[in-house]
């Protein structure tokens, strides 16, 4: 049996691969000591990237295309091998398959709880999960960083790196962003897009590219999500009268549309009613009571703000008790123009009630 194999390897002529398996990421072509015919026909399709290692070291790349393999199209195998006037025995070379193709709804989450500092709500722990897509952009890069040797390298053996990755990157973002946690839902398209230019360098370091992170969902805890529920409900209720007045309307309603309804229910309703009218009337007097006890002083009086000309110039504004001092240093007399907000024209100081007797018996200016 494995004589067959072997003289079955040595006739192949058709270096190819047909992925079945949807999840491989590099597969290594299987053939009978590696070695590969002169003249073989290299087939690749789209979606895939074949590349020779010879001794250890990449050799040549191949994009989607049919190919015969002569020293005219494989230069630098050609060149590592010296073959100056072509060859006609099988010669020796791995060819690794890339598939290039778009890996998707590859899931990610974070394991545990992040504890981020929302701005309203202080450091509160959340949780997040979604999806991404990604694909090989430099398949000899991969090789070199991921698969190595691995002839049959699957999606699932970088999973568990790659959601790493995510998760610092979203816990990164999640904090830069500074976005309210109560905006979270609205955000998402934002932050999955924070998420992309965040890990993108990380994931080109491997030959890789992220495509379409999508967050599916941020999580709080149950308790947060209580209180918050409470919160909702309260900004809903809005005054608390008005809605005991809506919800005993709504109970009367009830009991008209069911006069026979019978004693018990009736008395079971006037309960209903007195309690509800007992704990309103309670709650009226506890208002009114702390109302009393917290007494408030009234406002302080507005002051009249002033202007006035200095040296032909207009300075100000300045309250009265300013102008008693401008007054004292002989800096405001009462030929002094003056004018605040509401009269028409500017006057002497000694024209204004509010100016004028701050004067009193201040002797006049010394004549100069």
């Amino acid at each position: 049996m494995g004589i067959f194999k072997s003289f079955k390897g040595e006739l192949i002529d058709i270096v190819e691969w047909l992925d079945e398996s949807n999840d491989t990421i590099v597969f290594r072509f299987k053939r009978h000591d590696n070695e590969i015919k002169n003249s073989a026909r290299l087939v690749v399709r789209e979606s895939q990237i074949a590349v020779f290692v010879d001794q250890g070291k990449f050799a040549d790349v191949f994009l989607p295309g049919t190919y015969t393999l002569t020293t005219e199209n494989i230069p630098i195998l050609s060149t590592l091998k010296g073959w100056k006037h072509g060859f006609d025995s099988p010669f020796k070379s791995e060819v690794y398959f890339i598939n290039s193709k778009r890996f998707t709804d590859l899931g990610w989450g974070t394991p545990n709880p992040i504890i981020i500092r929302d701005p309203e709500l202080g450091p509160i722990r959340i949780r997040a999960f979604g999806n991404y897509s990604i694909r090989v952009t430099d398949g000899p890069l991969f090789i070199k960083e991921i698969s190595g040797t691995d002839g049959d390298f699957t999606i699932s053996e970088i999973e568990d790196q790659l959601r790493n990755f995510i998760v610092t990157g979203f816990s990164d973002a999640i904090a830069e962003s500074k976005i309210p946690v109560i905006d979270f839902a609205s955000k998402y398209d934002e932050i999955g897009d924070f998420c992309n230019q965040k890990l993108l360098s990380k994931f080109n370091n491997y030959g890789l590219e992220l495509i379409d992170l999508l967050v599916e969902n941020i999580s709080l805890p149950e308790g947060l999500e209580e209180m918050l529920d409470k919160r909702s409900s309260m900004n809903i209720v809005g005054d608390l009268n008005d809605y005991s007045k809506f919800q005993s309307a709504e109970a009367m309603e009830e009991a008209a549309k069911n006069p026979s309804g019978g004693a018990s229910e009736g008395i079971g309703m006037g309960m209903g009613f007195g309690m509800a009218q007992n704990m309103m009337q309670n709650m009226t007097q506890q208002n009114t009571s702390e109302s009393n006890k917290k007494q408030v002083p009234p406002a302080i009086p507005k002051q009249n703000l002033y202007y006035y000309v200095e040296n032909g110039a207009q300075k100000g504004p300045v309250s009265v008790s300013d102008i008693e001092n401008l007054i004292k240093s002989n800096l405001l007399i009462k030929d002094t123009l003056v004018w605040m907000d509401g009269m028409e024209e500017w006057t002497n100081a000694d024209n204004v009630p509010e100016i004028s007797k701050l004067f009193g018996s201040l002797p006049p200016p010394i004549p100069k």
